[in-house]
C-alpha cells in the first residue's frame, strides 16, 4: 500500500509525543574509568583504556562529579531523588558497546516525577519528566563503502538520559520543550548542548489516535534528528504518515525509523526493543548509589539562576520588554555579557541604562558579530569597552551616529571608546539652539524642493533636510534638537 503523507494533521486525530533527551555531561573524566572525555579532533581510539574498551575482568569505577551533575539537572527539572539508587546492564547486541552490554539504570533511578513548563502562544504547558538517569556513552560506528570502523573515543562517555512523559500534543510543542530543556542544561554548566557536535541527541517516540480516545496509539521511535528543526520536521512527517495510514486502513507497527534529512522524511530500520529484550540485572561490580538528604540539599542550594529566574528579572528589575528578556535568557553568552555590563555602569536609572545598554547589544554589537561570524566572548568589545561608549552617549559627548562609528572602530581594534574619541578628535556635539537654527534656515533655503514635497503631505521629507543639517554639522548636531527645529521652522513657512 503506498501511503499520502500530505494529509493534515487535523481534529479528528491527536498526536502523542514523549522524547528521551540524551546529554553527555562536561566532566574530564569518562563514566567508569579515568580516561579524557576531550577527544574532539582527536585521533581516533587515542582516548581508551582497558575499561572503556570493555576488557574482561576490569573494574569500573563511579565518577562522582556525573552524579552530581545529574542530580542537579533533576532537581532543576523539579524531580524527586530517591535515598537508594543503582546501575544496571542493559543487554545491547550493537557493535558500537564491544562488550554487549550498557552500563545504564533501570528501576531504581537517581530521579523521578519531575516537570518542566513551556510556553506555547501565551499558554503554560506543563511537560511531565518520568526520570533523570545516568548512563554511558556508546562508541562511534565510522561508514564506509562496503565496511564500518570503530572509534572508542566516545565510548564510555557520561551520558545523561531525560525521559518526558507522552505529554506533547504537536511537533512544535517537542521543539519548544527540547529547546527549554538545552536552556536549562546550559545555565547549570553540566553540558554544552550542541545537537550538531551530537553532545545532544534526542529521540522521539510519536503515535496517534482519534480525538477523545485515552487509550495510546501505536508508537514508533525517530532517531538522527540532530538540530530542533530536524525534531519538529520529523515528528510532523511521522504524525502526517500515521495519520494518512490510518486513514487508508492501515496497520502501524512499533518500530524504530530514522529521520532522512536530505529527503525530509522517516524511514524504517528495525522493529523496536521492548525492555525486556536488554535483559536488565543490577551491575554487579558497581555499589548501590545511597544519596543522603543533606547532600541533595547542599546541591540544590548551589544551584545557578535558571533561564526562567534570568528571564522575569530582566523584566521586572531592568524593565526590559519580553522580547529583549527573551533574547538575551535563550543565548546565555549574551546575557553574560549584558550582566557585566550591567555590573560595572554607575548608579542612577538603572532602567534606563538596561534599555540603552540592550539597545547596543542586541543591534549594533549583533549586528557587528554576525557580519564577523565572532562569538561575543571572543569580540574585542569588552563589556567595559561598550559601558564606556553608554557613558559618552549618556553624558552627550558623542551623538548615536558618532557612536555606532566609535564602535565600529572598537570592534575592529579592541581600544576603548574614550580613546578613540580622543584620537579621532571628535568634539561634542552642537546643541547650541540658535547656531543650530541658522544652520537649519540654510538647509531650507537651499533645498526648495524637498520643502515642497514636505508641504504637499510627504512627511518623511524631513529626514532628508536632517540629513543635510547633519552632513554640514559633521554629524556634531544633536539629532533630536535638529528634527524639532525643522519642523518647528517648516511648519511656520508653511502657514506663512
Amino acid at each position: 500500500m503506498t501511503t499520502t503523507v500530505d494529509a493534515p494533521i487535523d481534529t479528528d486525530y491527536e498526536v502523542v509525543i514523549g522524547l528521551e533527551v540524551h546529554s553527555q555531561l562536561l566532566t574530564k573524566s569518562k563514566m567508569f574509568c579515568a580516561c579524557s572525555t576531550g577527544y574532539a579532533n582527536e585521533a581516533p581510539n587515542t582516548h581508551v583504556c582497558p575499561i572503556c574498551m570493555g576488557m574482561p575482568g576490569v573494574m569500573p569505577v563511579i565518577n562522582q562529579e556525573a552524579v552530581t551533575y545529574t542530580i542537579m539537572t533533576a532537581l532543576a527539572l523539579n524531580c524527586s531523588i530517591p535515598d537508594y539508587s543503582k546501575f544496571d546492564r542493559k543487554s545491547y547486541p550493537y557493535p558500537d558497546l564491544m562488550k554487549g552490554y550498557q552500563i545504564s539504570q533501570y528501576d531504581v533511578p537517581l530521579s523521578r516525577n519531575g516537570y518542566l513548563t513551556i510556553d506555547l502562544n501565551g499558554e503554560t504547558r506543563k511537560i511531565g519528566i518520568t526520570r533523570v538517569h545516568l548512563e554511558e556513552d556508546t562508541a562511534r560506528l565510522l561508514h564506509h563503502e562496503g565496511y564500518s570502523l570503530i572509534d572508542v573515543n566516545r565510548a564510555g562517555t557520561p551520558l545523561m538520559e531525560i525521559v518526558s512523559e507522552p505529554d506533547m500534543r504537536s511537533p512544535e510543542e517537542a521543539r519548544l520543550y527540547m529547546q527549554k530543556l538545552r536552556e536549562i542544561l546550559v545555565y547549570l554548566g553540566v553540558a554544552s548542548g550542541k545537537m550538531e557536535e551530537g553532545s545532544l541527541r534526542c529521540d522521539a517516540n510519536i503515535s496517534v489516535r482519534p480525538r477523545g480516545q485515552e487509550e495510546l496509539g501505536v508508537k514508533t521511535e525517530i532517531k538522527n534528528m540532530n538540530s530542533f528543526r530536524a525534531v519538529e520536521r520529523a515528528l510532523d512527517y511521522e504524525a502526517r504518515r500515521q495519520i494518512a495510514l490510518l486513514r487508508e486502513g492501515g496497520v502501524i507497527h512499533q518500530e524504530t525509523r530514522g529521520w532522512v534529512e536530505t529527503k525530509g522524511v522517516t524511514v524504517g530500520q528495525r522493529s523496536k526493543e521492548q525492555a525486556n529484550d536488554y535483559r536488565y540485572f543490577p551491575e554487579p561490580d558497581l555499589p548501590p548509589l545511597l544519596i543522603s538528604r543533606k547532600q541533595v540539599e547542599e546541591i540544590r542550594a548551589h544551584l545557578p539562576e535558571l533561564p526562567d529566574g534570568r528571564r522575569a528579572r530582566y523584566i521586572s528589575e531592568f524593565g526590559l520588554s519580553v522580547q529583549d528578556a527573551n533574547v538575551m535568557t535563550e543565548d546565555k553568552s549574551l546575557g553574560d555579557y549584558f550582566e557585566q555590563v550591567m555590573a560595572i555602569s554607575p548608579t542612577g536609572d538603572r532602567k534606563a541604562r538596561a534599555k540603552l545598554a540592550s539597545n547596543w547589544l542586541l543591534s549594533e554589537l549583533v549586528r557587528l558579530l554576525k557580519a564577523s561570524s565572532v562569538a561575543i566572548q571572543d569580540c574585542a568589545v569588552t563589556p567595559a569597552a561598550l559601558a564606556n561608549l553608554l557613558d559618552l552617549l549618556e553624558k552627550e559627548r558623542i551623538t548615536g551616529k558618532q557612536a555606532k562609528d566609535v564602535l565600529d572602530e572598537a570592534f575592529a581594534s579592541g581600544e576603548m571608546p574614550e580613546e578613540i574619541v580622543k584620537k579621532k578628535g571628535i568634539k561634542p556635539p552642537i546643541s547650541d539652539q540658535g547656531a543650530l537654527e541658522k544652520i537649519v534656515e540654510g538647509v531650507i533655503a537651499n533645498n526648495p524642493k524637498i520643502v515642497a514635497d514636505y508641504r504637499k503631505g510627504k512627511t518623511n521629507a524631513a529626514q532628508a533636510l536632517v540629513g543635510q543639517v547633519m552632513k554640514q554639522t559633521r554629524g556634531q548636531a544633536k539629532a533630536d534638537i535638529v528634527q524639532a527645529l525643522l519642523r518647528k521652522k517648516l511648519d511656520e513657512t508653511q502657514e506663512s
